[in-house]
């Protein structure tokens, strides 16, 4: 079996403050004299059920966890890490999450707070060679109207380079609010050129998937492993091309499935459907890109051949630009076509980051 750490990939949904370390995390709590919760230490500090009580127990530390996020060092530092650890496991492509409204008490602003994330990105994509594009994301827990500001915001620092606004979401908890109330939002994004990847299909079953495609016009969809229990829905995902950001850690600490087995992943990739593995939210999950990989492998019977294809979808997915996607697709192809031992030399030869 050939190194996975090797294997070049794109990692697509990532959140800001979720991809913390948890070290980090400890230092900037101490920094500012806020006192976490201890579960967010813990080893395992979320394994819950989707319920309501389940949900509120993830938000109540990723809430505590950004209650520590206080400056723009403190910013720079999570984006900078976050872009380290990714290259560290293969990443060549990383599409980090961010609601600059968090963060703007602090900074001046949600135009500041934005500008600090794609700044960082960009040093950070510099000194890694992992090209870094970023997605804002408006919250499905406020008004539509903050929506809109936020895609207007988005779309003045949308681009293709290192460093740009590539993508417009929506998150949290997807069973509040009205889909078709954000739709808005989601046309001022498109018409700058943006990706639509809003979250659905997670917590809520196939129908909502419908609901976000019909009423979003989604490029990908944050999740959307529940398309997998209705192959109608499941078909009409795969004729539409929409991707699915698939994050088998998330489902099974959340309850969405019982243990990793249940994760539909063999049923989606099966049925045709562009999948790209991501991590969501490590700090709650403990469970970063690299393990998803794994999963693959160990629980699902993934070859290496189909763990390839699994990281050529990620890369057709992402909106890296082409010279970037080419570099990752040459050096997946090489991956795959070096002997397992190999694999460190062959993979050495292609330069799949630039």
């Amino acid at each position: 079996m050939r190194d996975l750490a090797l294997l070049p990939k794109a990692h697509l949904h990532l959140h800001f403050t979720g991809s913390m370390r948890t070290g980090t995390l400890a230092e900037l709590a101490a920094t500012h004299g806020v006192r976490l919760p201890a579960a967010l230490l813990d080893d395992d500090p979320l394994h819950v059920p989707a319920d309501e009580r389940g949900w509120f127990r993830f938000q109540r530390l990723y809430d505590a966890a950004r209650a520590c996020v206080r400056t723009e060092a403190d910013m720079r530092r999570i984006v900078a890490e976050a872009v380290a650890d990714d290259a560290a496991e293969g990443s060549g492509r990383l599409e980090i999450q961010v609601d600059p409204t968090s963060y703007a008490p602090f900074v001046g602003g949600i135009t500041p707070a934005l500008e600090i994330v794609l700044d960082e990105a960009r040093a950070a994509g510099s000194a890694t060679g992992t090209s870094v594009g970023v997605i804002v994301a408006a919250s499905r827990m406020r008004h539509p109207l903050e929506a809109r500001t936020l895609a207007r915001l988005a779309a003045r620092h949308a681009g293709e380079g290192a460093g740009q606004v590539v993508g417009f979401g929506l998150s949290n908890d997807e069973r509040r609010g009205d889909t078709a109330a954000f739709a808005p939002a989601f046309a001022i994004a498109r018409r700058a050129g943006l990706a639509s990847v809003p979250h659905g299909g997670e917590l809520l079953g196939p129908a909502h998937v419908q609901d976000v495609l019909g009423h979003l016009h989604p490029d990908r969809i944050g999740h959307g492993v529940r398309a997998g229990e209705d192959p109608r829905v499941l078909d009409e995902l795969v004729r539409s091309g929409v991707a699915l950001e698939v994050c088998p850690a998330s489902n099974v600490s959340l309850g969405v499935y019982r243990d990793a087995q249940q994760v539909p992943l063999r049923t989606l990739v099966d049925a045709g459907a562009q999948v790209a593995l991501g991590a969501d939210d490590p700090l709650l999950f403990r469970s970063r890109l690299l393990a998803q990989y794994e999963s693959a492998r160990r629980v699902h019977g993934f070859g290496d051949a189909e763990l390839a294809e699994l990281a050529r979808s990620s890369i057709r997915a992402s909106r890296a630009g082409s010279d970037v996607r080419a570099r990752l697709l040459a050096g997946v192809n090489a991956w795959l076509a070096a002997p397992a031992d190999a694999a460190l030399d062959e993979a050495a030869d292609v330069d799949v980051r630039g």
